[in-house]
């Protein structure tokens, strides 16, 4: 009697996850924001109260702007929507005080290992502080109705930068380079070359908080973390900015 050979299964393979948006979208994206970061590169000095407002609303609207070109990219691609590239829904109030802990964790942990970047790169000396201080100085809050409105900026960037590099960019680049943390890196890469005004020194100290930012979206499946510690870092790094600097002038020795 003949004997039949033994069935193969064979194991199906698994999908490649889609792209979440063209790729001639996303290229754009880039382009805009490294080019836009290039040509503001020499800073924000010598400005008044009313250019301050006018770069607080026009980035306002820059950012809402770009948020609304993603989620026009990713509705064409119908592969993914807002809320999912936020994710982490909130479904009883220990959730969100849950993100609100982590967020102060992360934010504490950040500030930490971006002090010992900035020691590393010799970022307590007399003359970067002045660099950084005429780069951004002058763009810092004064006053009640500029506070609000920076306080708006914040909440618009801890929103809508999350969204672009930990949200659409980081999935999208891991979907290209098959890995979550080529992801992750590519992403914090761009993070940190889109804010060409500060200088090269604190692009670098951006890229590795964008970085941070990327695993901590990673770990929790969620940007709203993220978005608690971005509004919270802008908001502080802002108001207490312009004393900050004027301490340190003080406590640098010369």
């Amino acid at each position: 009697m003949e004997t039949l050979p033994p069935v193969v299964e064979v194991q199906p393979v698994p999908p490649q996850p889609p792209y979440i948006a063209a790729w001639w979208h996303t290229g754009l994206l880039v382009l805009f924001l490294l080019g836009f970061s290039a040509l503001g590169s020499a800073g924000h000095p010598g400005l008044d109260h009313s250019l301050r407002m006018k770069l607080y609303i026009s980035t306002v609207i820059m950012e809402w702007l770009m948020l609304l070109f993603i989620v026009w990219g990713i509705r064409r691609r119908k592969q993914t929507t807002l809320g999912d590239l936020v994710g982490g829904r909130w479904k009883s109030p220990e959730d969100f005080l849950l993100d609100i802990a982590v967020a102060a964790g992360f934010w504490i942990a950040a500030a930490l290992v971006l002090a010992g970047i900035g020691f590393a790169l010799g970022m307590n000396n007399m003359a970067h502080v002045k660099d950084m201080e005429e780069r951004v100085g002058s763009m810092l809050p004064q006053g009640r109705s500029e506070i609000l409105t920076w306080l708006v900026v914040c909440a618009t960037a801890g929103f809508c930068e999350e969204v672009i590099f930990r949200g659409y960019f980081q999935k999208q680049f891991t979907v290209l380079l098959k890995s979550a943390w080529g992801g992750i890196v590519l992403q914090a890469l761009i993070f940190g070359g889109s804010h060409a005004y500060e200088g090269w020194k604190q692009m670098i100290r951006i890229a590795v908080f964008g970085f941070m930012f990327g695993v901590l979206a990673y770990w929790r499946k969620s940007l709203r973390p993220g978005m608690m510690a971005h509004f919270g870092q802008d908001s502080v790094a802002g108001i207490l900015g312009r004393w900050a600097m004027e301490h340190a002038t003080k406590a640098i020795p010369k």
